[in-house]
């Protein structure tokens, strides 16, 4: 007797690929394990004996190696139509047992991962005749006919922790492989995989270049289903000089990266309450489990070194946005959201524009595609640097009708909400409220283009921490000043919560009066010194002790359309902390929740009475070498396709609700908050 193996079951329908599947995932596997390979086909009864061949399969092959033992099972001999030899199959430290049933039911208790394989019907049919030739043609249907009534009750694709669309090109094995580690079961046994990635080597390339930047991305990445920019997109816009804020904020917009989920470590994650679905190529894993927990394992230990005159922290990583819901996860309620509560893509190659010292920095992990690439991306840098290039796009977004928004709230309504929150306050619950609402509209598909949405966004609003998001049927477009959270790779933490907020005037006169008014207003310093207060507490859970300092307290910082009140707060981690944890337990910002975090939020699902989405969550990067910088999404339009032919906007806005707070004057600040992104649609702040 030996160990108990772990069990992988390839299923599928006939002709889906599964025996190739099988035997050349074996082949990868045995670099690092002991594979031992059983196919179902050996052991059915005939051309009408699928079930009957799963029931022997479970009982006298599956049921002994479960324990470790080797199998005595009756082959069945297909030419004389009768059983043939006594065979044995031995256990390994990896089994693989492939063929229609392989997942059943009555198997699934003793397997560690299902496998569900697909083709297209025509793809199977000649698949399969053209393997078992003409012997199988008079069978087809009738085999096929089994499959039908077994998978009517048993849905085994939807057990199947990973299902991969097998082409036959050759590239599910690898897809298959990048994702089995992915499941907890399997991680242990697959340690050496995981440490494969860990000992991953980084090409990064300087081009002393500064190329048009919509236009570079366009160029590389315009035609990607899943596309990522991290747009540093007020980079040279600001005053700069001599006034300390201005230059801390220049300092935050020095990098833009932008990237997508190509070439051959490309993959994609999505999560929605409480699941992870992680795809790479062809393949779909389903990972149930807290996304924070499934970050940890794939991200907060170097697997790269920072290459050697490289300035920037991001090293290659996953990319995207985290949504306000992942909030069940740090002790809020557990909130559905029509947007994904993550969605991620991980970049094994990007582009990294360096706008302090006007260079461009190819990263690419090494790979048999990476030189391709990285050829392809010189040219694509050289030619948007040709002013003939593609331009960023105007300040405006023509429509044939701009589109009408409708607010979750009317006016006298969030005033209601206000008073309701101040209540809580007077009541001891809370110290203040962080209050939004949410804008939407429904447009018909195609009525608005996202990227020149985006452009025109980013011409009117500068912000540090811009950015654009292409996720399947998801897109983002924001222009976010807030920092919610930087880690860098030697453990340095940052937070910087914006609580204060004025408009700007065109003239400069009334422009230097309202950011007066702001740096002098108390009850704007009183509610950015409680967020400060509360994040100093956040960052303390994984900080060193005595690392925490407050470097800059209610400084003013000034952009196109508006004038913040900024504050910084730093930490350092503790040697060998968790840093998904750490990014866990400042999460959501508290910016956006109010204090103290967790009964505030129980307030805000009560009074907001419906989800946020990716308002108020993160967007930005977790790299290679541990480093992360997420920035707070707000100022951030979400353009999501509802699959009916429509398209759904929404805007989430909100203020800072505190004992003094008069409601009017909160109201038009929602009302400031949402200018920009709504004047550039030529939309208006929905009446009432």
């Amino acid at each position: 007797m030996s160990p108990a193996p772990v069990i992988i079951a390839i299923d599928g329908r006939s002709g889906a690929g599964k025996t190739t599947l099988a035997v050349e995932l074996a082949a990868r596997l045995r670099t690092h394990h002991k594979v031992s390979l059983f196919h179902l086909e050996d052991i059915y009864p005939g051309w009408d004996g699928l079930a009957a061949g799963v029931e022997r399969y479970v009982s006298t092959v599956l049921t002994p190696l479960s324990r470790g033992e080797a199998a005595a099972w009756t082959s069945w001999d297909w030419e004389r139509h009768y059983d043939g030899a006594a065979r044995v199959t031995l256990p390994a430290e990896i089994v693989i047992v492939e063929g229609v049933g392989a997942a059943a039911e009555a198997a699934r208790r003793m397997l560690d991962a299902v496998v569900w394989a697909e083709s297209p019907d025509d793809v199977r049919r000649t698949r399969a005749l053209d393997r078992d030739g003409a012997t199988y043609e008079p069978y087809w249907d009738r085999w096929a006919a089994q499959e039908e009534e077994w998978l009517g009750s048993d849905d085994v694709p939807g057990h199947a922790d990973l299902r991969v669309q097998n082409l036959a090109d050759g590239s599910a094995p690898a897809d298959l492989l990048q994702l089995l580690p992915y499941l907890p079961a399997l991680a242990p046994v697959l340690a050496p995989e995981l440490s494969a990635r860990r000992g991953l080597r980084l090409h990064a390339e300087r081009l002393d270049a500064a190329p048009d930047a919509p236009a570079l991305f366009q160029s590389l990445y315009g035609r990607s289903a899943n596309a990522v920019w991290l747009d540093s997109s007020n980079a040279g816009t600001g005053p700069g000089g001599g006034d300390p804020a201005q230059r801390t904020a220049a300092e935050r917009s020095r990098f833009s990266i932008m990237a997508d989920d190509g070439g051959t470590f490309g993959q994609r994650v999505t999560h929605r309450g409480g699941v992870s679905r992680i795809s790479a190529g062809s393949s779909t894993a389903k990972v149930p489990g807290p996304f924070f927990r499934w970050l940890d394992t794939v991200w907060g230990r170097r697997a790269v070194r920072t290459p050697e005159g490289y300035p920037g922290e991001f090293t290659l990583g996953w990319l995207g946005c985290l949504g306000y819901e992942l909030k069940r996860e740090t002790g809020g309620s557990d909130v559905s959201a029509a947007t994904p509560d993550a969605a991620l893509i991980f970049a094994g190659r990007a582009v990294v524009l360096d706008h302090a010292e006007g260079t461009a920095w190819l990263l690419a992990l090494e790979a048999p595609d990476s030189e391709e690439w990285l050829a392809q991306a010189r040219a694509a840098v050289e030619a948007a640097e040709d002013p003939t290039a593609e331009a960023g796009g105007s300040t405006g977004v023509v429509h044939p009708e701009p589109p009408t928004f409708r607010s979750r709230d009317t006016g006298a309504g969030y005033r209601e909400k206000i008073a309701a929150a101040q209540h809580q306050i007077a009541q001891g619950n809370t110290y203040e409220v962080c209050l939004t609402t949410t804008l939407e509209a429904r447009i018909q598909a195609g009525s608005l283009d996202p990227w020149t949405t985006y452009l025109a966004l980013r011409r009117r609003n500068p912000a540090p921490f811009a950015s654009y998001l292409r996720l399947g049927t998801l897109a983002v477009a924001s222009t976010s000043p807030e920092r919610f959270l930087k880690i860098g790779s030697d453990g340095g933490m940052r937070a910087e919560p914006i609580k204060g907020t004025r408009r700007r005037a065109a003239d400069p006169q009334e422009d230097g009066r309202l950011r007066a008014d702001l740096a002098a207003s108390l009850k704007d310093r009183a509610e950015n010194i409680m967020i400060v207060d509360l994040l100093r507490n956040d960052l303390s859970h994984f900080a060193a002790p005595g690392s925490v300092t407050v470097s800059r307290l209610c400084a003013i910082e000034s952009y196109a359309t508006v004038h913040q009140m900024v504050s910084t707060i730093d930490a350092r981690l503790l040697p060998g902390a968790p840093r998904a944890e750490a990014v866990a337990a400042c999460f959501p910002a508290g910016s956006m929740t109010g204090a103290p975090k967790i009964s505030t939020m129980a307030i805000l699902d009560q009074l907001e009475a419906g989800p946020r989405g990716i308002y108020s969550g993160a967007i930005g990067y977790f790299s290679l070498n541990a480093a992360s910088d997420l920035a707070v999404a707000i100022r951030t339009l979400v353009i999501n396709e509802a699959g009916d032919g429509t398209v759904e906007l929404a805007l989430g806005v909100g203020g800072a609700i505190t004992s003094d707070s008069r409601p009017d004057d909160e109201y038009e600040e929602i009302r400031t908050k949402a200018y920009g992104v709504l004047s550039t649609l030529g939309s208006g702040f929905p009446d009432g």
